[in-house]
């Protein structure tokens, strides 16, 4: 198998994302992880532009990176400026780095335009600026920006570029479509123009602005290069870089290149929604490989072919990166889903006849504006609740919900502030408690007495918190008497979980999710508790 080198510019490229700021502490954290995944390089970022690169470059001996190799990032000396004065090339000695990636114009009209310069001079500056480090003793990259786009205008002199940048002692020379509107056909044509004038090793450094960065960073590898440079999750300006959650599953087991171990590659998805999470940015659900939905099967059919072969609807093992299929449920189920879904959750699967009810049941709540593919714990108690001696822990007998203004002084004495209350009537075992409260919504005070009326039964119910509440309007042209759809989520701090309800009523539909999320608690707990009785 052949090795291609991964060189990750998340901390650099992938914080220049519209919403993200990595501190000094999140960057050590990710490279930590991004060792273990296996990267060859992490570009730590741009040294001298910011005092928190600074900062993070002076702290680099607190990484205890066993694989990767850290590296610095700056441009060529400034125009009329000797690389010995140029205070960002000294930025890069300051580093520490054993290997800098150097910068620099190779559009003919960047270096008349933007640097308002000469091109011989922008030669020079490339020569002079990686001679001068490679003197000081570093390895140095050469990132050749926007080369598409110079090769298509003027393909001599960006030729020149990579020529001087290699002469100069460049280690690897790094193809750069920094606008991120080149083809893959364009990419691999330019790459073999390169290759007849240089054999320096070369590098591909996509943008995602086509929609094309992972195409583009793979056909590159097609054509002969031998390094990829990528983000974590495509983070990046505007639309982001190659996206190397994608690009590293695609060389190792699409194309057949050992870029990665088998035990670091099992370790993708968890780095994917780690740097997320660090980011403070929402996992995208349908990232291929990585995303919680990039494994997860939604039609009967798909599912029915699963059970009976699980490749069958999988272009790889989602165990391969760490992942693992998915199973939801809609009106589009059919019974081979609800076997899976039984399965999956440790439930008895129940027999043909239960099945067609239960499929008929979720087919007519859906027409009816319940959603379960999101809503998992409301489809477990139907499972549970098709099974004979299923008893719930508490009945619902009725409730009334108060929302009043000026009648009487609400709590936080804001006159212009409405006051909610319930009342609830639950059956427990042969008891029926009434309980009221008082809450800062109807959903609010539903809660609120729910749990009033309970916890003298169920004491631990104070673990549970509501999370979030969605409501969506599901028929606009019917206006304020729209079906509504509540979607809750809860947690106890160890699990979350969602419950879905529908109604033309809102607070009915809100009570439906409510009540949902309580009981799915309460039978897990009681579940648990009957293992820990048996151990």
């Amino acid at each position: 198998m052949s090795i291609v080198q991964l060189y990750d510019t998340t901390l650099r490229d992938g914080a220049q994302q519209e919403g993200i700021s990595f501190s000094v502490e999140d960057k050590l954290k990710i490279c930590q992880k991004l060792d273990e995944l296996g990267i060859d390089f992490i570009e730590g970022g741009w040294p001298g532009s910011n005092p928190k690169d600074i900062e993070f470059f002076a702290r680099q001996q607190e990484l205890c990176l066993k694989h990767a190799t850290l590296v610095g990032f700056g441009s060529t000396r400034h125009s009329g400026c000797s690389a010995e004065e140029d205070a960002n090339l000294q930025a890069l000695l300051e580093a520490k780095t054993q290997l800098v990636t150097v910068v620099g114009k190779s559009w003919d009209r960047h270096v008349t335009r933007v640097l308002g310069t000469t091109l011989e001079e922008n030669l020079d500056m490339i020569v002079e600026s990686i001679a001068y480090l490679k003197s000081k003793g570093l390895r140095v990259f050469f990132d050749a920006e926007h080369f598409f786009d110079a090769y298509m205008t003027n393909p001599e002199y960006s030729l020149k570029v990579v020529t001087y940048a290699a002469q100069a002692g460049a280690e690897c020379v790094i193809l750069c479509d920094t606008n991120g509107g080149s083809l893959p056909r364009q990419i691999t044509e330019t790459i073999e123009a390169v290759q007849k004038v240089t054999s320096i090793p070369l590098g591909i450094h996509a943008h995602n602005d086509s929609e094309l960065a992972v195409a583009n960073s793979l056909a590159a590898v097609e054509a002969g290069v031998i390094q990829v440079q990528g983000t974590v999750n495509g983070y990046g300006e505007r639309c982001g870089n190659a996206n190397l959650c994608s690009v590293i599953p695609a060389l190792k087991l699409k194309m057949g290149f050992d870029c990665v171990t088998k035990e670091q590659l099992g370790k993708l998805s968890d780095v994917s929604h780690y740097v997320s999470e660090i980011a403070n940015m929402p996992h995208y659900d349908r990232f291929p490989y990585v995303g919680v939905s990039a494994f997860t099967h939604k039609g009967g059919i798909h599912v029915s072919g699963l059970m009976r072969w699980e490749d069958s609807y999988h272009h790889i093992n989602p165990d391969l990166v760490g992942n693992r299929p998915k199973v939801v449920i809609s009106e589009l189920a059919g019974k081979g889903s609800i076997v899976y879904k039984a399965k999956e959750r440790g439930l008895p699967v129940p027999g043909n006849k239960e099945i067609e009810k239960i499929l008929k049941e979720i087919k007519l709540l859906e027409s009816q504006g319940f959603q379960y593919d999101t809503a998992e714990a409301s489809f477990e108690l139907l499972l549970r609740r098709s099974q004979p001696d299923y008893r719930p822990p508490f009945e619902l007998v009725d409730f009334m919900v108060v929302v009043e203004k000026r009648r009487r002084p609400p709590r936080s004495g804001n006159q212009e502030e409405p006051l909610s209350e319930a009342t609830i009537k639950v059956k427990v075992n042969d008891r029926i408690v009434h309980s009221a409260a008082e809450g800062d919504g109807p959903v609010s005070a539903l809660d609120q007495a729910l749990r009033k009326a309970l916890l003298q039964f169920y004491p631990d119910l104070t673990a549970v918190t509501l999370t979030d509440y969605k409501v969506r309007i599901l028929e606009e042209t019917a206006g304020t008497a729209s079906k509504v759809r509540v979607l809750i989520e809860s947690s106890d701090s160890k699990e979350h979980w969602r419950t879905v309800g529908s109604s033309t009523n809102i607070i009915e539909a809100s009570w439906l999710a409510l009540a949902d999320s309580i009981e799915y608690w309460l039978i897990k707990q009681s579940a648990l508790k009957q293992v820990q009785g048996r151990d």
